[in-house]
């Protein structure tokens, strides 16, 4: 079903000259400068003013001239800052680095983990954890009582005496009084300010530096730091192991018994069934059904195998062949036969040869033969027999395993219930066990751990501190240079800066002759400057983007338009869920839909998270108002070419989103789709509003457009009412829920207009 509507009759000639019309420029109007001529007298001596620019051979004069000012506070900086860097007490620094790398030992990790060797993946976040860690003021204990910082004045200002100037700081609040502290956390305090831990920017490295007076004493703490963090880290694994093998210790005593037990049911249910388990972990029934199934097979063999050689021996005895079966041939009885028959026949052959067939001799020998003949068949006949009588003891042996088998089928039937009971039993057991199993293997490794030279640590220290011959603090040559050229280039921007100040004072004032009067100065010729500067109209950016687009802006263009589009976009924010989607659509297409479309969405997005989405692709003013005009659309979705992501830009005046309905070219056939459907209905679940751009609707789905969706109609400027009228009832027929049509639909000679009204 498509959703068709009829155009106007009227060409859309207006919107086509106003597209066509060129952007306004701005004009700048230029009057001529208006000379007023006086009657010429004698004129005033006026005092030579001077130009704006600067004078630079007076600045270097005058830097020569006072050079005093800058030469002197540049050696006296000089000399403080030499004799300052030498009265402070130097430091000596000293670092150590350590790899947090989170490798066990191979022959402590467990043995589900022995078969990979990779590294366990440390993210920033946990390089910076192990940083807190080295200045953890348990560490920080640690150390100081190991090194026996505390009773050194270093890093007890008690001790070593407090400085007036740290008084008077700590009596104006600046800094804290030591009296005031324990001796504790004077240590500590002091303890802080010498160490410095940070991770090197892209590694598992941490730097553990310390500085102090005693160089052998700042190499000392830093390596001391490295070793109580991974003595720290080990004490933490050991009392995780520890406290893992005792409650498991526990568990493991539990579990032996329900082991114990579970067994012990299996053993007793199988002992009161009869469910004795055979060879292949078979019940004794089962394997005696398959016993009995491999004898019935056999002797059901035995019996086709005898009837058919018994058959096939009658068959050649009935039809007079030659008796070939493999019975009679290997028969003593009938070799010998034969061989006497062969004997026979060859002397008949012989005596053939020179005595007549009525000879007595032929005839005897013809006698004997066919004697051999009978009792060849007689022979044959008892195989036979004998054949026959075997196929029927076969077929009562048949009879036999099969009533057997019956029987062990009918009392294997009544003791499956039994053995799915005992088979419940034996999993309970098994499931028991290997856990029991699980639970020893884990205890055997927690108690391997808890020996503190064999607990891992998460890393290893790859560098340790060496006692340092140069002063970290204060860096001397640094120091006076700095403040050396700090003072020389201030001294001279003051001197520079009075210059400066001299230079311009004349500017303020205009300076005549005592000779000068009012009236000669009336008489000087007077040049009006009639130029009036005109400021350029400041076009916004989406203005300046629909030039292109639209004609030159009209003055004092009429705002009825925008004052109904904000009522309607009050009425869609009072409406709330039921007003989501909104279809805007029109007579036909054209800039009128995608602007009224436009002002409308700018409205909504003011206190609402508001897309349009562009089904109609005729008009270029949506890719005129994104930030991205070359951005995918939804043809691009549709192809998989593009993601959500990509299709959405934003409006550059406002909040507003934009999808496009796809680049330059694309195949409209792509927006009738199911899948976009799907995709305005993800939208909707993102968005409070989402409207939806059809133009003029002529090759859109119906079901796309009307699905819980609002119309909002942008008729043609000759559309009677009558016809206005009808149209919304057929809209509302087709299946929107609401129909609003515009009175005034925004048109391109307005659209410059719609963000500063907006913006209002």
């Amino acid at each position: 079903m498509r959703l068709a509507f009829w155009r106007a009759g009227k060409d859309k000639a207006v919107v086509e000259r106003a597209i066509s019309k060129p952007k306004a420029e701005a004009r700048v109007v230029e009057a001529a400068p208006k000379v007023e001529a006086k009657p010429a007298s004698v004129a005033p001596k006026q005092a030579p003013v001077e130009s704006g620019d600067i004078d630079l051979h007076a600045l270097g004069a005058a830097l020569a001239r006072k050079r005093g000012w800058i030469i002197v506070p540049t050696v006296l900086a000089l000399v403080a800052s030499v004799a300052a860097v030498n009265l402070v007490t130097p430091r000596y620094k000293s670092e150590s680095r350590i790899l947090i790398d989170g490798r066990e030992n191979v022959f402590l990790r467990p043995s589900s983990d022995r078969s990979t060797e990779e590294r366990q993946s440390l993210d920033p976040e946990a390089v910076t954890s192990q940083v807190q860690l080295v200045l953890s003021r348990d560490l920080a204990r640690e150390i100081i009582k190991k090194n026996k910082l505390a009773e050194r004045p270093e890093f007890d200002p008690v001790l070593q005496g407090i400085s007036p100037l740290k008084s008077l700081a700590a009596l104006i609040g600046i800094g804290r009084d030591p009296f005031s502290m324990t001796p504790e956390e004077r240590v500590l305090d002091a303890y802080y300010e010498r160490l410095q831990a940070y991770a090197v920017d892209k590694s598992r490295v941490i730097v553990v530096e310390f500085q102090s007076a005693d160089p052998d004493l700042a190499a000392r703490v830093a390596n001391s730091i490295a070793d109580g963090y991974l003595v720290l880290q080990q004490n933490a694994r050991q009392d995780q192991a520890r406290s893992a093998s005792q409650w498991l210790s526990g568990e493991i005593e539990n579990l032996r018994k329900k082991v114990s037990d579970a067994e012990a049911k299996v053993e007793d249910f199988r002992s009161k069934s009869s469910l004795f388990v055979g060879t292949n972990n078979t019940t004794l029934s089962n394997q005696q059904m398959g016993e009995v199934n491999t004898q019935l097979n056999n002797a059901r063999s035995m019996k086709a195998d005898a009837e058919s050689r018994a058959r096939l021996i009658k068959e050649m005895l009935q039809s007079g062949k030659p008796i070939e079966a493999s019975e009679v041939v290997n028969s003593e009885l009938m070799r010998r036969l034969s061989e006497q028959r062969v004997t026979l026949r060859a002397q008949l052959a012989e005596q053939s040869s020179t005595l007549l067939g009525n000879h007595p001799r032929i005839k005897e020998l013809k006698a004997q033969l066919g004697d051999l003949d009978n009792q060849i068949r007689d022979e044959a006949a008892k195989i036979s027999r004998s054949l026959e009588s075997d196929a029927r003891i076969a077929s009562g042996r048949v009879d036999g395993l099969t009533a057997s088998l019956e029987q062990l089928k009918k009392q294997a039937t009544s003791t499956n219930g039994q053995d799915v009971q005992l088979r419940a039993l034996e999993r309970e057991a098994k499931a028991q066990r290997d856990l029991l199993e699980t639970y020893l293997g884990k205890y055997r490794e927690a108690s391997t751990r808890e020996s503190i030279d064999t607990a891992p640590a998460e890393g290893r220290i790859i560098s340790r501190a060496i006692v340092s011959n140069t002063p970290a603090y204060p860096k001397k040559l640094p120091i006076v240079l700095i403040a050396t050229i700090a003072t020389l280039l201030l001294s001279s921007g003051v001197v520079v800066t009075g210059e400066l100040l001299r230079q311009t004072a004349p500017r303020a004032v205009a300076v005549f002759t005592p000779a000068q009067t009012q009236a000669q100065v009336r008489q000087e010729p007077v040049v009006e400057p009639m130029v009036q500067p005109v400021a350029e109209p400041m076009l916004d950016p989406v203005v300046e983007d629909l030039a292109p687009l639209q004609p030159e802006m009209t003055a004092g263009a009429d705002v009825t338009e925008f004052a109904e589009i904000e009522h309607l976009a009050d009425s869609l924010r009072a409406a709330g869920p039921a007003a989501k989607k909104v279809t805007v659509l029109g007579t036909a297409a054209g800039e009128a839909i995608t602007l009224s479309t436009l002002t409308l969405a700018r409205h909504l997005a003011r206190d609402a998270r508001v897309v349009v989405v562009d089904l109609a692709a005729s008009s270029p003013t949506i890719a005129a108002v994104s930030v991205d005009a070359s951005a995918p659309g939804l043809a691009e979705l549709m192809q998989g070419e593009a993601s959500f992501a990509q299709i959405i830009t934003r409006d550059k005046l406002s909040r507003l989103h934009l999808v496009m309905a796809g680049r330059p070219g694309f195949d409209r056939s792509l927006l009738q789709s199911p899948r976009v459907t799907l995709a305005i209905d993800a939208l909707l679940r993102a968005y409070d509003h989402v409207l939806v751009d059809a133009g003029s609707a002529s090759d859109l789905p119906a079901e796309l457009l009307t699905a819980h969706a609002r119309a909002v109609v942008v008729p043609d400027a000759s559309m009677a009412v009558d016809a206005r009228t009808l149209m919304c009832e057929q809209l509302k027929a087709v299946g929107f829920s609401e129909v609003t049509m515009l009175r005034r639909p925004v048109q391109p000679s307005d659209a410059v207009e719609t963000p500063r009204v907006v913006a209002a």
